[in-house]
């Protein structure tokens, strides 16, 4: 009996000491809790919306007195001519987004925190920010007016460096979509993601690089063993939570972007379920997709999780 009431009262302790600390702390939790509602409110309470991925809805139904279906959109979505290639693509996407993409923004800000004119470094802080600002809808309206086929800035400078009219219609040829994404990616987000990165960086400690430099490192051996080091954790637990993105990055830039000559490469899984759910009004089989998705991202980001908790002690949870 004595060996039962042990681990009861081990969690009665606990669960008091919790409510001592939630009262002491009281002023903080209730800055805490309008996060808090509007995190169940927008991202927990449509999770129930899920439903309709087993459902045909019907307009004059609600989604709850709606007709069961089972599987069946699910298998609709494999038996599907095109469903194998929105899967390559959405993989391809995801990974130069993703993979490709990842180790930039840390190049980056470990450039910034080289730099040792302060004036400078604040200045190339903010005009790198500054992109993530502006709308995708306007960035693909400057991309597509300098890459125009025959008044586009592109083709005229190329043009006047080859001595006769360039009229090369970027957008419409599928080689080039991905590296246009890629850029874009890099002139729009690169600062912004450096944040974090600079964030771990500032809080290294400035006297490990004095011992390095008396011992005789030099930059770039100070670079590797000290500031990429100190920062592995921040890079492991962002690269772990991007890999939930690797299957779904998103219907903006497929959209704006994509044109008949580069659909073979830039139509993706997002893009398919506006299509099928907004356009089409299949709102079930759309959520159905979305949820597979939803499934796939949440299975990458706990087998990365879980591997590498147990090969470097780096994990979310």
């Amino acid at each position: 009996m004595d060996s039962l009431k042990k681990p009861n009262m081990m969690r009665g302790k606990k669960s008091r000491q919790l409510l001592r600390s939630i009262y002491r702390h009281r002023t903080l939790y209730l800055f805490l809790l309008p996060c808090l509602v509007s995190y169940a409110i927008f991202s927990y309470i449509p999770m129930a919306g899920n439903i309709l991925a087993f459902k045909e809805f019907r307009f004059d139904m609600t989604i709850w007195q709606s007709p069961w279906v089972g599987l069946l959109y699910f298998k609709r979505f494999f038996a599907f001519y095109n469903s194998w290639n929105l899967i390559r693509n959405t993989l391809i996407f995801g990974f130069v987004k993703v993979i490709i993409e990842f180790p930039f923004p840390i190049i980056f800000a470990i450039m910034i925190n080289e730099i040792r004119n302060q004036r400078f470094k604040k200045l190339g802080q903010t005009v790198s920010y500054l992109p993530y600002f502006i709308s995708m809808v306007v960035v693909a309206g400057i991309v597509k007016t300098i890459l125009a086929p025959e008044d586009g800035v592109l083709n005229y400078l190329l043009g006047q460096l080859a001595g006769e009219p360039v009229t090369t219609f970027y957008l419409m040829e599928k080689n080039w979509y991905l590296p246009i994404i890629f850029m874009i990616d890099m002139w729009k987000g690169l600062g912004w993601g450096s944040i974090i990165y600079l964030a771990a960086i500032t809080g290294i400690d400035p006297e490990l690089y004095e011992v390095a430099k008396i011992d005789g490192a030099r930059k770039f051996q100070q670079i590797w063993y000290i500031t990429i080091q100190s920062i592995r954790p921040t890079m492991g637990i962002l690269f772990i939570l991007g890999l939930g993105g690797l299957i779904s990055q998103g219907y903006e830039q497929p959209y704006l972007f994509g044109t008949p000559g580069n659909a073979p490469i830039s139509e993706v899984l997002d893009l398919y379920v506006i299509k099928v759910g907004l356009r089409d009004g299949q709102y079930g089989y759309a959520t159905a997709v979305g949820l597979m998705q939803g499934v796939v991202g949440l299975t990458l980001v706990t087998l990365a999780n879980k591997i590498s908790k147990k090969l470097s002690d780096i994990s979310v949870w």
